[in-house]
Protein backbone atom coordinates (compact mmCIF):
# COMPACT_ATOMS: atom_id res chain seq x y z
CA UNK A 1 0.00 0.00 0.00
CA UNK A 2 0.89 3.47 -0.66
CA UNK A 3 2.09 5.21 2.44
CA UNK A 4 0.81 8.62 1.35
CA UNK A 5 -2.65 6.55 1.91
CA UNK A 6 -2.06 4.91 5.69
CA UNK A 7 -4.81 6.59 7.57
CA UNK A 8 -2.52 7.02 10.82
CA UNK A 9 0.11 8.92 8.31
CA UNK A 10 -2.50 11.01 6.85
CA UNK A 11 -3.84 11.81 9.80
CA UNK A 12 -0.84 12.98 11.03
CA UNK A 13 0.09 14.93 8.22
CA UNK A 14 -3.04 17.05 8.33
CA UNK A 15 -3.09 17.37 12.23
CA UNK A 16 0.89 19.16 11.77
CA UNK A 17 -0.81 20.91 8.34
CA UNK A 18 -3.25 22.11 10.41
CA UNK A 19 -1.43 23.37 13.53
CA UNK A 20 1.10 24.82 11.11
CA UNK A 21 -1.42 27.32 9.45
CA UNK A 22 -2.85 27.81 12.85
CA UNK A 23 0.69 29.16 14.33
CA UNK A 24 0.97 31.34 11.19
CA UNK A 25 -2.46 32.52 11.32
CA UNK A 26 -1.89 33.40 15.37
CA UNK A 27 1.90 34.81 14.50
CA UNK A 28 0.51 37.25 11.78
CA UNK A 29 -2.74 38.40 13.68
CA UNK A 30 -1.80 38.47 17.32
CA UNK A 31 -1.35 41.59 18.45
CA UNK A 32 1.58 42.01 20.99
CA UNK A 33 0.44 44.90 22.90
CA UNK A 34 2.37 46.54 26.27
CA UNK A 35 -0.65 45.57 28.21
CA UNK A 36 0.61 42.01 28.85
CA UNK A 37 4.60 43.54 29.69
CA UNK A 38 6.26 43.85 33.38
CA UNK A 39 8.03 47.14 32.98
CA UNK A 40 9.25 47.07 36.70
CA UNK A 41 12.82 48.39 36.91
CA UNK A 42 13.02 48.12 32.94
CA UNK A 43 13.90 50.68 30.46
CA UNK A 44 11.21 50.91 27.37
CA UNK A 45 13.27 52.38 24.07
CA UNK A 46 9.59 53.89 22.45
CA UNK A 47 9.87 54.67 18.24
CA UNK A 48 7.31 57.82 18.68
CA UNK A 49 6.16 60.36 16.12
CA UNK A 50 7.04 63.36 17.06
CA UNK A 51 7.38 65.31 13.52
CA UNK A 52 4.71 67.92 14.56
CA UNK A 53 4.53 71.54 12.85
CA UNK A 54 6.97 74.45 14.43
CA UNK A 55 6.53 78.07 13.50
CA UNK A 56 9.06 80.67 12.78
CA UNK A 57 9.63 80.99 16.27
CA UNK A 58 10.16 77.13 16.76
CA UNK A 59 7.20 76.66 18.67
CA UNK A 60 4.76 73.55 18.56
CA UNK A 61 1.56 74.92 17.08
CA UNK A 62 -0.29 71.44 16.43
CA UNK A 63 0.51 69.12 20.02
CA UNK A 64 -1.95 66.37 18.27
CA UNK A 65 0.76 63.35 17.47
CA UNK A 66 2.84 64.46 20.98
CA UNK A 67 -0.73 64.22 22.77
CA UNK A 68 -1.01 60.94 20.94
CA UNK A 69 1.86 58.90 22.52
CA UNK A 70 1.01 60.40 26.38
CA UNK A 71 -1.07 57.42 27.38
CA UNK A 72 1.87 54.39 26.55
CA UNK A 73 4.30 56.92 27.91
CA UNK A 74 1.93 57.48 31.03
CA UNK A 75 1.30 53.50 30.95
CA UNK A 76 5.25 52.26 31.36
CA UNK A 77 5.78 55.14 33.93
CA UNK A 78 2.64 53.72 36.18
CA UNK A 79 4.05 50.29 36.16
CA UNK A 80 7.33 51.05 37.08
CA UNK A 81 9.45 51.52 33.78
CA UNK A 82 11.64 54.28 32.57
CA UNK A 83 11.61 55.90 29.42
CA UNK A 84 13.76 56.88 26.27
CA UNK A 85 11.66 58.17 23.38
CA UNK A 86 13.19 58.88 19.87
CA UNK A 87 11.83 60.27 17.04
CA UNK A 88 12.81 62.57 13.78
CA UNK A 89 11.59 66.14 12.48
CA UNK A 90 11.24 67.72 9.53
CA UNK A 91 13.46 66.60 6.50
CA UNK A 92 16.94 67.64 7.59
CA UNK A 93 19.32 67.03 4.13
CA UNK A 94 23.25 67.40 5.61
CA UNK A 95 23.35 66.23 9.71
CA UNK A 96 21.87 68.50 12.50
CA UNK A 97 19.68 71.53 11.70
CA UNK A 98 18.71 73.79 14.85
CA UNK A 99 15.47 74.51 13.61
CA UNK A 100 14.86 70.49 13.40
CA UNK A 101 16.09 69.94 16.78
CA UNK A 102 13.51 68.06 19.14
CA UNK A 103 15.15 70.35 21.86
CA UNK A 104 11.87 72.88 20.53
CA UNK A 105 9.27 69.99 21.17
CA UNK A 106 10.65 69.23 25.05
CA UNK A 107 8.19 71.99 26.59
CA UNK A 108 5.00 70.63 25.04
CA UNK A 109 5.84 67.06 26.03
CA UNK A 110 6.95 68.20 29.62
CA UNK A 111 3.55 70.13 29.85
CA UNK A 112 1.32 67.26 28.77
CA UNK A 113 3.72 64.57 30.82
CA UNK A 114 3.80 66.91 34.32
CA UNK A 115 7.22 66.06 34.30
CA UNK A 116 10.84 66.93 33.48
CA UNK A 117 11.60 65.61 30.26
CA UNK A 118 15.32 65.31 29.82
CA UNK A 119 17.04 65.93 26.61
CA UNK A 120 20.15 64.69 24.86
CA UNK A 121 21.83 66.30 21.77
CA UNK A 122 22.58 63.28 20.24
CA UNK A 123 20.75 59.57 19.87
CA UNK A 124 24.01 57.41 19.64
CA UNK A 125 26.86 59.48 21.34
CA UNK A 126 28.83 58.09 24.79
CA UNK A 127 26.49 60.79 26.66
CA UNK A 128 23.45 59.55 25.27
CA UNK A 129 24.33 55.82 26.41
CA UNK A 130 25.71 57.45 29.94
CA UNK A 131 22.50 58.80 30.33
CA UNK A 132 19.95 56.05 29.58
CA UNK A 133 21.89 54.02 31.82
CA UNK A 134 22.45 55.23 34.58
CA UNK A 135 18.21 55.96 34.25
CA UNK A 136 15.78 55.51 37.05
CA UNK A 137 12.18 54.86 37.22
CA UNK A 138 9.96 57.16 36.52
CA UNK A 139 12.76 59.09 34.42
CA UNK A 140 11.91 60.41 30.72
CA UNK A 141 14.58 60.72 28.14
CA UNK A 142 14.18 62.23 24.50
CA UNK A 143 16.72 61.47 22.25
CA UNK A 144 17.66 64.01 19.66
CA UNK A 145 16.53 63.47 16.39
CA UNK A 146 16.76 60.32 14.26
CA UNK A 147 17.46 62.10 11.24
CA UNK A 148 20.50 63.90 11.69
CA UNK A 149 22.23 60.36 10.67
CA UNK A 150 21.41 59.44 7.47
CA UNK A 151 22.13 55.76 8.62
CA UNK A 152 17.94 56.24 10.24
CA UNK A 153 16.61 56.66 6.92
CA UNK A 154 18.72 54.06 4.80
CA UNK A 155 18.14 51.25 7.63
CA UNK A 156 21.54 50.36 8.43
CA UNK A 157 21.51 47.67 10.92
CA UNK A 158 24.74 49.16 12.90
CA UNK A 159 23.02 52.30 13.47
CA UNK A 160 19.89 50.29 14.75
CA UNK A 161 22.05 48.19 16.93
CA UNK A 162 23.35 51.58 18.58
CA UNK A 163 19.79 52.68 19.07
CA UNK A 164 18.89 49.45 20.71
CA UNK A 165 21.55 49.56 23.63
CA UNK A 166 18.69 52.49 25.63
CA UNK A 167 16.03 50.39 26.23
CA UNK A 168 15.58 46.92 27.49
CA UNK A 169 12.41 46.40 25.52
CA UNK A 170 11.65 48.01 21.77
CA UNK A 171 8.28 49.63 21.41
CA UNK A 172 6.88 51.22 18.22
CA UNK A 173 3.86 53.90 18.85
CA UNK A 174 4.91 55.56 15.58
CA UNK A 175 1.65 54.60 13.63
CA UNK A 176 2.78 57.92 11.32
CA UNK A 177 6.12 55.99 10.20
CA UNK A 178 5.32 52.42 10.40
CA UNK A 179 5.34 52.51 6.47
CA UNK A 180 8.96 53.28 6.30
CA UNK A 181 12.04 50.44 6.74
CA UNK A 182 13.75 52.77 8.48
CA UNK A 183 16.35 51.85 11.39
CA UNK A 184 14.53 52.85 14.02
CA UNK A 185 11.10 51.71 12.71
CA UNK A 186 11.62 48.22 11.52
CA UNK A 187 15.43 46.97 11.48
CA UNK A 188 15.57 47.74 15.66
CA UNK A 189 13.04 45.63 16.05
CA UNK A 190 15.43 42.30 15.19
CA UNK A 191 17.64 42.96 18.06
CA UNK A 192 14.71 42.96 20.83
CA UNK A 193 13.20 39.49 19.52
CA UNK A 194 11.43 38.40 22.46
CA UNK A 195 10.95 42.26 23.56
CA UNK A 196 9.20 44.42 20.91
CA UNK A 197 5.46 45.79 21.27
CA UNK A 198 2.90 47.70 20.25
CA UNK A 199 2.44 50.43 21.95
CA UNK A 200 -1.30 51.66 22.47
CA UNK A 201 -1.48 54.22 20.11
CA UNK A 202 -0.39 52.10 17.02
CA UNK A 203 -2.30 49.62 18.57
CA UNK A 204 -5.55 51.57 18.56
CA UNK A 205 -4.78 53.03 14.81
CA UNK A 206 -4.88 49.00 13.39
CA UNK A 207 -8.40 48.51 15.27
CA UNK A 208 -10.03 51.78 13.91
CA UNK A 209 -8.78 50.78 10.72
CA UNK A 210 -9.54 47.50 10.57
CA UNK A 211 -12.79 48.00 11.58
CA UNK A 212 -13.40 50.09 8.57
CA UNK A 213 -11.24 47.56 6.12
CA UNK A 214 -12.27 44.02 7.67
CA UNK A 215 -15.05 44.72 9.92
CA UNK A 216 -17.16 47.22 8.99
CA UNK A 217 -21.02 47.75 10.25
CA UNK A 218 -23.06 48.43 6.80
CA UNK A 219 -23.94 50.43 4.96
CA UNK A 220 -20.30 51.71 4.36
CA UNK A 221 -19.35 54.87 2.89
CA UNK A 222 -15.54 55.71 1.68
CA UNK A 223 -15.53 59.93 1.03
CA UNK A 224 -12.37 59.99 -0.89
CA UNK A 225 -11.18 63.54 -2.09
CA UNK A 226 -7.83 65.47 -2.55
CA UNK A 227 -5.94 66.50 -5.85
CA UNK A 228 -5.18 63.96 -7.94
CA UNK A 229 -6.74 60.30 -8.82
CA UNK A 230 -3.11 59.17 -9.17
CA UNK A 231 -2.70 59.01 -5.63
CA UNK A 232 -5.59 57.69 -4.46
CA UNK A 233 -6.05 54.74 -7.32
CA UNK A 234 -5.02 51.94 -5.22
CA UNK A 235 -7.04 52.89 -2.55
CA UNK A 236 -10.22 52.96 -4.33
CA UNK A 237 -9.57 49.79 -6.00
CA UNK A 238 -8.97 47.92 -2.86
CA UNK A 239 -12.16 49.59 -0.94
CA UNK A 240 -14.53 48.47 -3.97
CA UNK A 241 -14.03 44.75 -2.30
CA UNK A 242 -15.29 46.16 1.19
CA UNK A 243 -17.25 49.18 0.85
CA UNK A 244 -21.13 49.74 -0.20
CA UNK A 245 -20.78 53.32 -1.83
CA UNK A 246 -17.81 55.45 -2.40
CA UNK A 247 -17.91 59.22 -2.68
CA UNK A 248 -15.71 60.77 -5.17
CA UNK A 249 -14.53 64.58 -4.47
CA UNK A 250 -11.60 66.96 -4.46
CA UNK A 251 -9.94 67.93 -7.63
CA UNK A 252 -9.51 64.25 -8.61
CA UNK A 253 -13.79 64.50 -9.62
CA UNK A 254 -13.41 66.22 -12.71
CA UNK A 255 -11.03 63.72 -14.13
CA UNK A 256 -13.75 61.34 -13.31
CA UNK A 257 -16.43 63.74 -14.73
CA UNK A 258 -14.49 63.97 -17.67
CA UNK A 259 -14.38 60.56 -18.31
CA UNK A 260 -17.82 60.54 -18.36
CA UNK A 261 -17.91 63.21 -21.15
CA UNK A 262 -18.41 66.15 -19.03
CA UNK A 263 -17.15 70.03 -20.02
CA UNK A 264 -14.68 70.17 -16.82
CA UNK A 265 -13.34 73.78 -18.30
CA UNK A 266 -9.90 74.63 -16.21
CA UNK A 267 -10.25 72.07 -13.68
CA UNK A 268 -7.45 69.99 -12.80
CA UNK A 269 -7.75 66.71 -14.87
CA UNK A 270 -5.18 63.96 -14.90
CA UNK A 271 -5.58 63.06 -18.95
CA UNK A 272 -2.94 59.93 -18.20
CA UNK A 273 -5.85 58.60 -16.15
CA UNK A 274 -8.74 58.89 -18.00
CA UNK A 275 -9.03 55.33 -19.09
CA UNK A 276 -8.43 54.56 -15.53
CA UNK A 277 -12.00 56.90 -14.11
CA UNK A 278 -13.00 54.46 -16.59
CA UNK A 279 -12.14 51.60 -15.67
CA UNK A 280 -12.93 52.27 -11.77
CA UNK A 281 -16.28 53.48 -12.66
CA UNK A 282 -16.94 49.82 -14.36
CA UNK A 283 -15.19 48.10 -12.07
CA UNK A 284 -17.65 49.39 -8.94
CA UNK A 285 -20.38 48.34 -11.52
CA UNK A 286 -19.56 44.89 -11.40
CA UNK A 287 -18.55 45.12 -7.73
CA UNK A 288 -21.84 46.52 -6.95
CA UNK A 289 -20.72 49.81 -5.16
CA UNK A 290 -22.36 53.03 -5.78
CA UNK A 291 -20.35 55.75 -6.80
CA UNK A 292 -21.63 58.80 -6.14
CA UNK A 293 -19.52 61.63 -7.92
CA UNK A 294 -20.69 65.58 -7.60
CA UNK A 295 -23.05 66.94 -9.55
CA UNK A 296 -22.52 70.67 -8.95
CA UNK A 297 -19.17 72.81 -8.58
CA UNK A 298 -18.50 75.89 -7.27
CA UNK A 299 -15.88 76.80 -9.76
CA UNK A 300 -13.34 80.68 -10.83
CA UNK A 301 -12.06 81.90 -13.11
CA UNK A 302 -8.65 81.35 -11.58
CA UNK A 303 -7.11 79.74 -8.55
CA UNK A 304 -7.10 82.44 -5.57
CA UNK A 305 -8.81 82.95 -3.05
CA UNK A 306 -10.42 86.92 -4.14
CA UNK A 307 -11.17 85.25 -7.78
CA UNK A 308 -14.48 85.59 -9.48
CA UNK A 309 -17.07 82.58 -8.74
CA UNK A 310 -19.96 80.88 -9.43
CA UNK A 311 -21.98 77.67 -9.18
CA UNK A 312 -22.79 75.52 -12.25
CA UNK A 313 -23.60 71.80 -13.46
CA UNK A 314 -20.23 69.97 -13.03
CA UNK A 315 -20.16 68.15 -16.40
CA UNK A 316 -21.25 71.90 -17.70
CA UNK A 317 -17.92 74.19 -16.35
CA UNK A 318 -17.42 76.64 -19.19
CA UNK A 319 -13.33 77.45 -21.09
CA UNK A 320 -11.86 79.74 -18.41
CA UNK A 321 -13.07 78.64 -15.30
CA UNK A 322 -12.10 75.84 -12.94
CA UNK A 323 -13.44 73.99 -10.05
CA UNK A 324 -12.68 74.40 -6.84
CA UNK A 325 -15.18 72.91 -4.25
CA UNK A 326 -18.57 71.16 -4.68
CA UNK A 327 -21.78 72.78 -5.04
CA UNK A 328 -24.70 73.08 -2.67
CA UNK A 329 -26.20 70.50 -4.21
CA UNK A 330 -23.71 67.91 -4.26
CA UNK A 331 -23.82 69.09 -0.55
CA UNK A 332 -27.21 67.82 -0.07
CA UNK A 333 -26.13 64.44 -1.81
CA UNK A 334 -23.65 63.82 -0.02
CA UNK A 335 -25.13 64.58 3.35
CA UNK A 336 -27.80 62.40 2.63
CA UNK A 337 -25.64 59.32 1.94
CA UNK A 338 -23.61 59.79 5.19
CA UNK A 339 -26.17 59.90 7.82
CA UNK A 340 -27.92 56.65 6.22
CA UNK A 341 -24.12 55.00 6.56
CA UNK A 342 -22.98 53.36 10.03
CA UNK A 343 -19.27 52.81 8.61
CA UNK A 344 -17.47 55.63 7.31
CA UNK A 345 -14.03 56.24 6.15
CA UNK A 346 -13.57 59.84 4.98
CA UNK A 347 -9.58 60.78 3.54
CA UNK A 348 -9.28 63.92 1.42
CA UNK A 349 -11.03 67.37 1.26
CA UNK A 350 -13.32 68.36 -0.92
CA UNK A 351 -12.26 71.63 -1.95
CA UNK A 352 -9.41 73.66 -1.59
CA UNK A 353 -10.87 74.21 1.71
CA UNK A 354 -7.18 76.28 2.37
CA UNK A 355 -9.06 79.21 0.76
CA UNK A 356 -11.44 80.88 2.66
CA UNK A 357 -13.74 80.75 -0.42
CA UNK A 358 -13.65 77.43 -1.29
CA UNK A 359 -13.86 75.47 2.39
CA UNK A 360 -17.63 74.88 2.55
CA UNK A 361 -18.11 71.72 1.14
CA UNK A 362 -14.96 70.26 3.31
CA UNK A 363 -16.97 71.66 6.20
CA UNK A 364 -20.16 70.53 5.19
CA UNK A 365 -18.92 66.90 5.03
CA UNK A 366 -16.85 67.19 8.15
CA UNK A 367 -20.22 68.23 10.25
CA UNK A 368 -21.93 65.51 8.72
CA UNK A 369 -19.63 63.40 9.96
CA UNK A 370 -19.97 64.45 13.44
CA UNK A 371 -24.19 64.20 13.29
CA UNK A 372 -23.44 60.78 11.59
CA UNK A 373 -21.29 60.18 14.87
CA UNK A 374 -23.65 61.17 17.08
CA UNK A 375 -26.59 58.85 15.89
CA UNK A 376 -24.23 55.68 16.00
CA UNK A 377 -22.24 55.70 13.15
CA UNK A 378 -18.26 54.83 13.08
CA UNK A 379 -16.26 57.52 11.40
CA UNK A 380 -12.46 57.36 10.83
CA UNK A 381 -10.76 60.04 8.97
CA UNK A 382 -7.35 59.91 7.89
CA UNK A 383 -4.63 61.39 5.39
CA UNK A 384 -3.10 65.10 6.11
CA UNK A 385 -5.41 67.08 4.28
CA UNK A 386 -8.52 65.64 6.15
CA UNK A 387 -7.08 65.83 9.81
CA UNK A 388 -5.78 69.35 8.70
CA UNK A 389 -9.75 70.00 8.35
CA UNK A 390 -11.61 68.06 10.72
CA UNK A 391 -8.52 69.62 13.61
CA UNK A 392 -8.72 72.87 12.66
CA UNK A 393 -12.59 73.10 12.81
CA UNK A 394 -11.92 71.61 16.04
CA UNK A 395 -14.17 68.49 15.54
CA UNK A 396 -11.62 65.66 16.39
CA UNK A 397 -12.46 64.85 19.74
CA UNK A 398 -16.95 64.56 18.22
CA UNK A 399 -15.36 62.32 15.47
CA UNK A 400 -15.13 58.18 16.36
CA UNK A 401 -11.06 58.16 15.26
CA UNK A 402 -8.90 60.81 13.61
CA UNK A 403 -5.72 58.89 12.82
CA UNK A 404 -2.19 60.35 13.38
CA UNK A 405 -0.92 58.22 10.11
CA UNK A 406 -0.77 60.11 6.47
CA UNK A 407 0.80 58.18 4.34
CA UNK A 408 1.06 54.61 6.35
CA UNK A 409 -2.56 54.82 7.04
CA UNK A 410 -2.76 55.24 3.08
CA UNK A 411 -0.87 52.66 2.46
CA UNK A 412 -2.96 49.98 5.08
CA UNK A 413 -5.83 50.93 2.85
CA UNK A 414 -4.27 49.60 -0.32
CA UNK A 415 -3.35 46.38 1.68
CA UNK A 416 0.11 46.71 1.70
CA UNK A 417 2.95 44.97 4.43
CA UNK A 418 4.03 48.01 6.57
CA UNK A 419 7.13 47.33 7.37
CA UNK A 420 6.78 48.58 11.08
CA UNK A 421 3.97 46.95 11.97
CA UNK A 422 5.61 42.90 10.48
CA UNK A 423 8.86 43.47 12.47
CA UNK A 424 7.00 43.61 15.52
CA UNK A 425 4.66 40.41 14.52
CA UNK A 426 7.53 39.00 13.14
Amino acid sequence: MNVLYKPSLLLNHLTYRCIKDCIIFVKKYYMKTISEVNFDGKTALIRVDFNVPLNNNLEVTDNTRIRAAIPTINHILNKGGSIVLMSHLGRPKNGPEDKFSLKHIVSSLEQLLDKKVNFVEDCISELSFQVTRDLKKGEVVLLENLRFYSEEESGNPQFAEKLAQHGDIYINDAFGTAHRAHASTAVIAEYFPNDKYFGLLLEKEIKNIDAVLKNPQPPTTAIIGGAKVSSKISIIEKLLDTVDQIIIGGGMAYTFIKAQGGQVGNSLVEDDYINTAKSVILLAQEKGVTLHLPTDTIIADRFANDANAKSCAISKIPEGWMGLDIGTETINLFNTIIQSSRTILWNGPMGVFEMESFKHGTVAIANSLVNATDVGAFTLIGGGDSVAAINQLNLAERVSYVSTGGGAMLEYLEGKELPGIKAILD
